[in-house]
């Protein structure tokens, strides 16, 4: 085993059969992005898998979609890498950011393994570790068919660096955002007609331990708003008896939404303890607070499914799984953070008022939309290649 090399062959995952994308993410916080690419792909292309490669420092994502194949590796020797290539035989090769390997893309190139490089940065190609020793950074750059950059600074450097200009165009950063989430239109009907005109926020995703914090929230917020219900989503279905438990501590009126309840006039929680429904009450919340944030450990949740969805996003400190994203928002004064019952009725005492909420949640839809068109132009260029191969 060489030092810093990549596992071997009979270690690595199986190659799942017919069409394989391989894409390669060199930086943690375009990790995001990477995936619901991936997720795209294999939800257009039938038989399709994607083989998502990263540094082996990187942590990989806690779940990964069916089709999704995550495999991590230090810099391989020039031997394990073309090993590397045989074993998953990759239709496709979809390098991110910069931060070149030069002995997996030169053994990919000599495979004949078509090469995109999508999401360039100006500080991904600096003069890195084997660079210039297998393989000139102009050279490797020109291994390359279509390169995205993620801004003009970015396509004048590669070309200065060989890069050949007509493969080049600036397209902007790949972003992650999020597709509207799927919901029943008979259920949110219903709620609606239940509900009438009173104001919905929504607790999404809650653990145990910040059931009390989001309830006490809740009794404060209704002083100012008395007609004001609450959706509180456990994390996971199993924990709802105790927060059921915590609802009636509270003195406050529920309804379990798998028994099958409405709301009435005098509820004042949904306790939503199903699985997959959260398309409904993104849309039917204003303000959304993002759960399994203000306790550390869990990494909170993402916050452009509410933001897709039109819903204000509030969130507490410990969401380190999606920084990236909440930083997107809270720059555009479309997220808000919240530490305690104390802070999270003032955030909502201030986004109930229907213009504050429509504001935010304006603001969020134009970060979650801005990179639609570049992810478009991602997956067509995806596409083009893997039919022209088909023909082939």
């Amino acid at each position: 085993m060489h030092r810093g090399s990549t596992r071997a062959s009979s270690d690595w995952p199986e190659r799942a059969p017919g069409p394989l994308v391989w894409l390669h993410v060199a930086r943690a916080e375009r990790l995001p992005a990477v995936l619901q690419l991936a997720t795209r792909l294999i939800a257009q292309r039938e038989r399709l898998h994607v083989l998502i490669t990263a540094p082996r420092h990187m942590a990989g994502p806690r779940r990964l979609k069916e089709g999704i194949t995550w495999h991590a590796f230090d810099n391989p020797s020039q031997r394990d890498a073309t090993r590397f290539i045989q074993h998953f035989a990759p239709d496709l090769c979809v390098w991110t950011s910069g931060d070149l390997i030069p002995v997996l893309i030169d053994a990919a190139s000599q495979a004949n393994v078509p090469l995109v490089l999508i999401d360039a940065v100006a500080d991904g190609f600096g003069q890195g570790r084997g660079l210039d020793l297998l393989q000139p950074r102009g050279a490797l750059l020109r291994m390359f068919s279509a390169i995205m950059a993620s801004d003009v600074n970015t396509a004048t450097r590669l070309e200065r660096l060989g890069a050949l200009a007509d493969s080049i165009a600036v397209t902007g950063p790949l972003q992650e955002g999020s597709a509207a989430l799927p919901h029943d239109t008979g259920d949110l009907d219903e709620l609606h007609r239940s509900i009438g005109p009173r104001p919905v926020w929504l607790a999404a995703m809650a653990q145990p331990e910040e059931a009390h914090t989001i309830l006490q929230a809740h009794r404060n917020a209704m002083r100012f708003s008395q007609r004001l219900v609450l959706v509180l989503v456990p994390d996971k279905p199993d924990m709802a008896d105790d927060m059921e438990a915590l609802a009636k501590a509270e003195g406050l009126r529920f309804v379990r939404w798998s028994e099958g309840d409405l709301p009435d006039d005098m509820t004042e929680v949904i306790l939503a303890d199903t699985v997959g429904e959260m398309g409904l009450w993104y849309r039917l919340a204003a303000v959304s607070f993002l759960a399994s944030s203000l306790v550390p450990g869990r990494g909170g949740c993402d916050p452009f499914e509410p933001a897709a969805l039109g819903s204000a996003v509030l969130y507490g400190p410990n969401c380190g799984r999606h920084l990236h994203a909440y930083s997107r928002l809270v720059e555009v004064g479309a997220a808000r953070m919240v530490r305690d019952a104390e802070s999270l009725t003032g955030a909502l005492r201030h986004l109930l008022a229907p213009d504050k909420a429509a504001s935010m949640s304006l603001a969020a839809w134009e970060v979650v939309s801005e990179g639609a068109e570049v992810a478009d132009k991602v997956t067509d260029l995806i596409h083009d290649i893997l039919d022209h191969a088909e023909i082939a």
